[in-house]
């Protein structure tokens, strides 16, 4: 609270400009220690807009004018918000305020730290387990006579990234272990990520090699090779490294740099090309302006789109991860991925390919999982990358925007094959920003226990999970085979596309239309109520005649039609159901309970031909939705070093 000049200021014009509306509302500025409100003066509404502090990016204060001075809060979820103070004084010590309050300088001053709900300790604890890693391995069928847990970084001794718990090579003893590590950049050993039980093909992670022009290490390459033996049914490995291979050969200098194949027996080294955290950085700020452009022509928007390079690097993670699923599914050849200390684009790339080979990471609990274990238990850097704390600007990076978008271009490719809807990624994104819940804060494992975080925070998986019904996917069907499956996206650059629903939130002229998932949720909804007054009206009938309702068919004849029609033809009979709709036929069921009145006795008139109450789903379109699935430069020293 010392830092807030002035708690409270009157007659502030406020405009959200991420909400669509164009009329500036009028009311209260109130600064806390944690969150910036506005309360509308409107007596019929109050509106109250509730800005976290930890989530503002950057605020803006323009030259004063006749009517105020005026801010411009701009957040890391792409919101932005602009703020008229009638006094010059005052907007000077809020601005001076917020710029304090959005640049914590400890970790006590985060929400999740200075918040202390009354909770008691059991409960906490199980909002903490209520993801398990170990039951995610087991899930694989690790341990097996291939992969065992070891007790080598148990104290991080030997990584102190890594997690405590890792899963290595059978065949490799803990000198090889140490020895490795000694020779991987931070002491990133090669530690598995993901198992595939069917072709027993492994993904391991690392860092970079410290092998410079001429250094080598058996100890490493004898863990290489207990990689390859680990895989009986095959006599190689590949080594992808995710940088590109200038940025790597440039590491050399630094005593670092990549395999030497004429060292590492029986690898195939594959460079990706994915850039750095700078050159990431910059091109999502050019991306943003892309989008904050006012009424652009087609010509200015194109060229900025290909010139902030953004949907090329989201192209290059997914490459990264096609090659690793492919690797592993298709010819069942293990792969060891690394970038320079393996915890950005090395995450990127294995949780992708996780996605494309299992189909248990398409699910809700699956992603939570996911996330878990190739980010957070891994060590990926959340308080540098994405600001938490005031520091070195130069660690900033949207390292897990670019993950989150890979998945989102999935599910639009394969709109079936995802549990969760877009609104969960969306959510997910807003909280690897906010710091209201412990799960992203520090930057490996050993930084959250010494931070206590399980004592003092909350887990924000099982608030999700409370809440799940909002993240559904109306089209997901888990019995289909392309979703039981492995993914094979179309990697080609007309198949990526820009992702509005989380970058356009500026400039908004009119609300944005509703989503096609959003609209069948919606039918599914109502048609479960129509379901549900049905067997009410069903009941009340029976108890009153003494006798059970039987429902009759009821014919519905076929309209012709000159034309031909693809697809199937029109449902020809209808039978009320008993049980609510499953999501497979809900659409179906609303439509047809809507426009068929099933009667009590057989019908004495015949439904007109011509009558479109009798058209499906299918020829009103609404079925057809669930159709639309279809089969750098480098900024001087690579500082991963990443």
């Amino acid at each position: 609270m010392e830092n807030i000049r002035t708690p409270k200021v009157d007659k502030v014009r406020l405009l959200d400009r991420s909400s669509g509306q164009r009329k500036v509302s009028v009311g209260t500025l109130y600064l806390s220690a944690t969150h910036t409100i506005f309360v509308d003066n409107n007596p019929e509404t109050r509106k109250e807009t509730w800005v976290l502090h930890s989530m503002v990016s950057s605020v803006e204060r323009l030259p004063p004018s006749p009517a105020g001075s005026q801010l411009i809060l701009r957040c890391k979820d792409f919101q932005v918000f602009q703020i008229l103070v009638p006094q010059e004084g005052d907007c000077v010590d809020v601005h001076a305020s917020l710029v304090r309050l959005s640049r914590p300088e400890k970790y006590s001053e985060l929400y999740c730290l200075s918040f202390n709900p009354n909770v008691n300790k059991e409960q906490r604890a199980e909002s903490w387990a209520f993801i398990d890693l170990v039951a995610d391995y087991k899930r694989m069928g690790v341990p097996n006579n291939l992969w065992v847990a070891t007790a080598a970084n148990s104290e991080y001794r030997v990584c102190d990234t890594y997690p405590s718990q890792l899963f290595v090579p059978k065949s490799a003893t803990p000198t090889v272990i140490v020895g490795s590590s000694r020779f991987r950049s931070r002491g990133r050993f090669p530690a598995l990520s993901y198992f595939h039980q069917d072709t027993l093909a492994a993904v391991c992670r690392c860092s970079q090699p410290l092998s410079g022009f001429s250094g080598r290490s058996q100890e490493d390459e004898m863990m290489l090779q207990a990689v390859m033996k680990s895989n009986p049914g095959s006599d190689f490995i590949y080594v992808v490294d995710t940088r590109p291979k200038l940025n790597a050969m440039a590491n050399r200098a630094a005593g670092k740099g990549y395999e030497n194949e004429d060292h590492y027996t029986n690898i195939k080294l594959q460079f990706i090309g994915i850039d750095n955290i700078h050159v990431m950085r910059s091109s999502q700020q050019k991306f943003i302006e892309v989008g904050e452009m006012r009424s652009p022509s087609m010509t200015d928007f194109l060229w900025g789109l290909e010139n902030c390079g953004w949907l090329k690097h989201i192209k290059a993670i997914m490459d990264a991860g096609v090659f690793i699923a492919k690797a592993v599914s298709d010819e069942g050849v293990s792969v060891v991925v690394h970038c320079s200390d393996g915890w950005d684009r090395t995450a990127q790339a294995c949780s992708v390919a996780s996605v494309l080979l299992d189909p248990f990471y398409r699910t809700i609990k699956g992603f939570m999982v996911l996330i878990e274990r190739d980010w957070v238990s891994f060590g990926h850097k959340f308080s540098h990358r994405y600001a938490h704390l005031d520091g070195d600007p130069r660690e900033v990076s949207p390292v897990m925007d670019q993950f989150l978008e890979c998945v989102w271009q999935l599910s639009e490719q394969f709109p079936c094959t995802f549990e969760f809807n877009e609104r969960f990624l969306v959510s997910v994104h807003a909280h690897v920003y906010s710091c209201q819940h412990g799960s992203f804060l520090g930057n490996c494992q050993k930084e959250r226990q010494d931070l206590r975080l399980r004592e003092r925070t909350h887990s924000l998986w099982p608030q999700l999970w409370k809440v799940k019904g909002d993240f559904m996917n109306p089209l997901y069907k888990a019995e289909l085979s392309q979703t039981q499956g492995v993914l094979r996206p179309n990697t080609s650059p007309y198949c990526f596309k820009m992702w509005k629903g989380l970058y356009n939130k500026e400039a908004k002229s009119t609300p944005p239309p509703q989503s096609p998932a959003d609209f069948l949720s919606a039918v599914r909804e109502e048609s479960t109520q129509l379901e549900e007054e049905l067997t009410n009206h069903q009941e009340k009938m029976a108890a009153l005649t003494g006798n059970p309702i039987t429902w009759e068919k009821i014919e519905v004849p076929r309209r012709r039609r000159g034309r031909s029609h693809r697809g199937p033809d029109p449902p020809t009979t209808y039978t009320a159901p008993n049980t609510r709709p499953t999501q497979d036929n809900a659409c179906s069921v609303s439509s047809e309970l809507a426009n068929q009145k099933p009667a009590l006795t057989p019908p004495t008139e015949t439904r007109d031909p011509d009558d479109l109450s009798t058209c499906s789903d299918r020829e009103s379109g609404v079925a057809d939705l669930s159709s639309r699935s279809s089969s750098g430069g480098d900024y001087g020293k690579d500082p991963d070093l990443d």
